[in-house]
């Protein structure tokens, strides 16, 4: 269920949507992305990243998302359908927002370390952690390996395309990966995050988000812009 509530800040009128997310239960102790991705099938519940902030991006491709959690992980889930795709990337940490990427920024504590997790559309991963954009670190594939994605799309390559595309990205997030904390379950936390659609290099760039940011120019990595995420 989607709150559409609006929380004020002393500096400024800042604008927080807010996500109440669920648990989801599977028999399986690490169940498999494919099963999750059936599972998270948007009847009745996800979520639109359709937030424009910068006029000189207008391009609107559809996006939504989904999220759940249980006692181990959090589960994502992306459904995209746009004009322009590709997914060149195929190395860890590698620039996957220069093709069709989707994104997930959360901060568990708050201690102001936030993660930016970063997919292209054959499931690439570029993962980082930090307070800002200056001073963020790559963390290394031995973390990244713990996620399990799933693609519709495979994960193979794909040169631009034009064309009404349609695709699906499911992840799987251990609580391990989140690694400069020691977070043993998330019910009953209160945490900041933002969720993100971007190509920089496709043919018509674009730049969305679930929480609107509110800056001159694109900058995904704004945590005062992030909106909340209850897990109940």
């Amino acid at each position: 269920m989607l709150l559409f509530w609006v929380l004020p800040l002393l500096h400024g009128m800042k604008f927080y949507k807010i996500i109440e997310v669920r648990k989801e239960f599977f028999s399986e102790k690490c169940p498999d992305p494919e099963d999750i991705s059936a599972r998270l099938n948007f009847e009745g519940s996800g979520y639109f990243i359709d937030e424009v902030s910068w006029k000189n991006f207008p391009y609107r491709p559809e996006v939504k998302f989904d999220i759940r959690y249980n006692r181990r992980e959090i589960f994502l889930k992306y459904r995209v359908t746009e004009e322009y795709f590709k997914a060149e990337k195929t190395h860890c940490n590698d620039r996957v927002w220069e093709d069709s990427c989707v994104e997930f920024f959360i901060e568990p504590a708050a201690d102001g370390i936030y993660y930016n997790m970063e997919f292209n559309a054959i499931g690439t991963c570029y993962l980082g952690a930090g307070r800002s954009r200056e001073d963020r670190k790559p963390l290394p594939e031995s973390i990244i390996s713990e996620l399990r994605i799933f693609s519709s799309s495979g994960n193979e390559p794909v040169y631009e395309r034009e064309g009404r595309i349609s695709w699906e990205l499911t992840v799987a997030i251990p609580l391990e990966v989140f690694c400069y904390h020691k977070i043993k379950t998330l019910e009953g936390r209160e945490v900041r995050a933002n969720f993100y659609k971007c190509g920089d290099k496709l043919k018509v760039p674009h730049y969305l988000s679930w929480n609107p940011v509110k800056t001159p120019s694109p900058d995904f990595h704004r945590p005062e812009y992030f909106g909340i995420l209850k897990f109940v």
